[in-house]
């Protein structure tokens, strides 16, 4: 008998499990999905090396997991407390008919282990699907070939999906138990008509409680942006943080008390169409508001940030790819070390390497049994310089004191890195890049890190001198000019001194690099000659000569790769489980105040109010739980994102404009499909039996 209405009841509120349903089916598909995403590497042809950064994703992913585990869990058990409060009165008359409490308890058992079976199995479909799209976007982001791509059934992920979701479902049936043991009949019966009454707050305390809490907040986002450089400890960086947070609390807290207040006070709009009606029906549920507000409007913020800094940085490393490693290879050999002897025996290099540190780096190569010109079709060899004379002490000129109180972190008394003029668009010429002249009483700077290139343009600007192996030189330009020496994933020169070639003196040779391009373009032929070259760390001669270190593109693309999916990933994994959290709560929350609200809305229908007006109160109540939220969340984004961008520096932020595009797509996709959802379950809801 149990079972059966536990049958009937699922069939009869299939309406007020519209949302619970298809959020734990989301639940379950996007848990499977980025848990198989290693059973999709069996059918891709990548290199060894590919491989280990995919199960180092894969491990972090499955860390990711837990905590997605725990969300899930925590939405799970609040949907259960509203869907449990909605039918109130329904249990009150099976208490009055004589059913027990523990009867009553093996329904909710019964109904609950329905709705996990069934949303467990069809998100587990679902999951299998989408995981044959997720195989395409792994392959292409690895630039794998596909040649073996079958169906594919990951059992570890559905074995370990299966398993998270029925601990989370044990907890939510012990939780329903206790919740109904505790229950009493004249609540139950009772629980649709009682509101919480409407204390209209002290408008003067929610004023100055909303303008200090704003004073908090705002300082909280000075300390994340202005102040972003002392952030230095773990500690520093909660602060703001815990300051956001809690005052995030006490605005929606404040304006609880003042809305209602300030609507009551404009006669004209308060009693316009069925504006009293809505503001009352919002201000009736308020303090449950205010706390699940906040909980929502910071998961929100968090979404928004995570989503924007991650497709950011992914799109960033991508594009800088194709910039910032235009050839195939290059190494770099240090020299003359022991003119600072002491330096590089702190860096680990034994007397014999220092000793020896007179080859150029295709001189150290041919040492090693490697000819450059067996397997390079075409290479060019340039230096770098420097002296204890030229640090960035010397560079600031009378700009450095103010410039150290700023950035107190920075190495001051390291040397600059002197070049050539003529070396350096030698480099540029074969990268592709802008060329430049000096007269010989001229120096200019390169850089591309932009927080270096905003300090080193403060020198600039104030046209500080350099003195340079018995040369006083100007700066050409008022401004560090773009260009780059080593090829990188990221943007990572802090600043290349380049000078007249007649200026350089050559026993201050530091560096020697050998930049070229392979004779083949065959992905296989190109892997077979780095491997020749990594085997020989295990020469003999390594003890006593220091073998050329050194990137290749294919090395930073795989590396860039590896890292970008790991961060779109797991920032697509988090950000969609917190947006859907986010916007499944406020779902089932205004279902059930729909449902508790029948009898309301069937009074305005008494009185002569057309459907017309009814639909459109409804819709405001809901727009008003939705967007309250949501606005704050984008004030907090806007600070968020840009505290993003300074860490992101290093990688570019030419690319979040379409991020930030992307990430409000998904917001109006999920997030606004809830709401539709929302509204429409909503008008059913108050429509029955009319």
């Amino acid at each position: 008998m149990l079972y059966k209405l536990s049958l009937k009841n699922i069939k009869k509120s299939i309406k007020d499990y519209a949302i619970y349903f298809f959020t734990l089916i989301l639940g379950v598909a996007i848990f499977y999905v980025f848990n198989a995403l290693d059973s999709q590497t069996v059918m891709m042809n990548v290199s060894s090396s590919t491989y280990e950064l995919i199960d180092l994703m894969m491990t972090m992913l499955s860390g990711v997991s837990v905590f997605v585990s725990f969300i899930l869990g925590f939405l799970i058990i609040y949907a259960s407390r509203f869907l449990i409060k909605r039918r109130n009165k329904e249990f009150g008359i099976y208490l009055t008919l004589g059913m027990s409490k523990r009867k009553i308890s093996l329904i909710l058992f019964f109904e609950t282990l329905f709705i996990g079976i069934i949303s467990l199995l069809v998100g587990l479909g679902f999951g299998v699907l989408l995981s044959q799209i997720m195989s395409l976007v792994v392959a292409n982001m690895f630039e794998a070939n596909l040649t073996k791509f079958t169906f594919v059934f990951s059992a570890s992920a559905c074995i370990k999906t299966i398993i998270y979701f029925s601990i989370m479902y044990l907890l939510v049936m012990i939780f329903n138990t206790i919740s109904v043991s505790k229950c009493k009949l004249i609540d139950l019966l009772n629980g649709a008509k009682t509101s919480e009454t409407i204390k209209l707050k002290n408008p003067y305390l929610c004023i100055v409680i909303f303008i200090i809490s704003c004073i908090v907040l705002g300082k909280a986002y000075h300390m994340v942006t202005v102040e972003f450089l002392t952030l230095q400890e773990a500690i520093d960086i909660m602060k703001p943080i815990i300051m956001g947070a809690v005052s995030t609390f006490f605005i929606f807290w404040s304006l609880s008390g003042l809305i209602l207040r300030i609507a009551m006070s404009i006669k004209k709009f308060y009693y316009k169409g069925l504006n009293s009606f809505t503001l009352r029906q919002f201000s009736s549920k308020i303090n449950t508001t205010v706390f699940s507000t906040t909980i929502i409007c910071l998961m929100l913020f968090i979404t928004i940030c995570l989503l924007s800094a991650c497709l950011t940085m992914k799109n960033s490393m991508n594009a800088n790819i194709r910039e910032l490693a235009p050839v195939d290879a290059q190494f770099t050999v240090n020299m003359n070390m022991d003119k600072y002897y002491d330096k590089y025996r702190n860096y680990g290099y034994n007397d014999s390497q220092i000793k020896n540190s007179h080859y150029t780096a295709r001189e150290m190569f041919e040492l090693f049994g490697f000819d450059i010109t067996t397997y390079f079709k075409e290479y060019i060899e340039v230096n770098t310089y420097g002296t204890p004379d030229l640090t960035m002490n010397h560079t600031l000129g009378s700009r450095l004191e103010s410039i150290r109180t700023s950035f107190p972190f920075l190495a001051y008394d390291t040397m600059e890195s002197i070049m050539k003029i003529s070396d350096y668009n030698k480099v540029a010429r074969f990268y592709g890049i802008n060329e430049y002249s000096l007269n010989s009483d001229e120096y200019m700077i390169i850089a591309d890190f932009k927080s270096m290139v905003n300090v080193r343009n403060v020198a600039l600007e104030n046209s500080e001198t350099i003195n340079l192996f018995g040369h006083t030189l100007k700066p050409k330009y008022k401004s560090c000019q773009d260009g780059f020496l080593e090829m990188s994933s990221n943007h990572i020169n802090t600043g290349i001194i380049l000078v007249p070639d007649n200026v350089v003196d050559e026993e201050y040779l530091v560096q020697n690099h050998l930049i070229g391009n392979y004779k083949t373009t065959d992905r296989e032929e190109i892997t077979n000659i780095e491997n020749n070259i990594n085997k020989l760390d295990k020469d003999p001669k390594i003890k006593e000569y220091l073998l050329p270190s050194g990137t290749t593109k294919l090395a930073i693309r795989e590396a860039t790769t590896g890292l970008s999916a790991m961060v779109t990933f797991i920032g697509l994994y988090l950000g969609v489980i917190f947006l859907i959290s986010s916007a499944a709560i406020l779902g089932l929350k205004e279902l059930s105040e729909s449902s508790d609200n029948k009898e309301r809305f069937k009074m305005l229908r008494k009185i002569g109010t057309d459907e017309k007006m009814i639909n459109k109160a409804l819709f405001r109540q809901i727009a008003i739980f939705f967007m309250l939220p949501l606005i704050l969340a984008l004030i907090h984004s806007i600070f968020g994102i840009m505290f993003a961008v300074k860490i992101l520096e290093v990688f570019g932020t030419d690319e979040l404009l379409p991020s930030i595009i992307a990430t409000a797509i998904f917001i109006v996709i999920i997030y606004g499909g809830y709401f539709l959802i929302t509204y429409s379950c909503s008008k059913s809801i108050i429509r029955e039996r009319y």
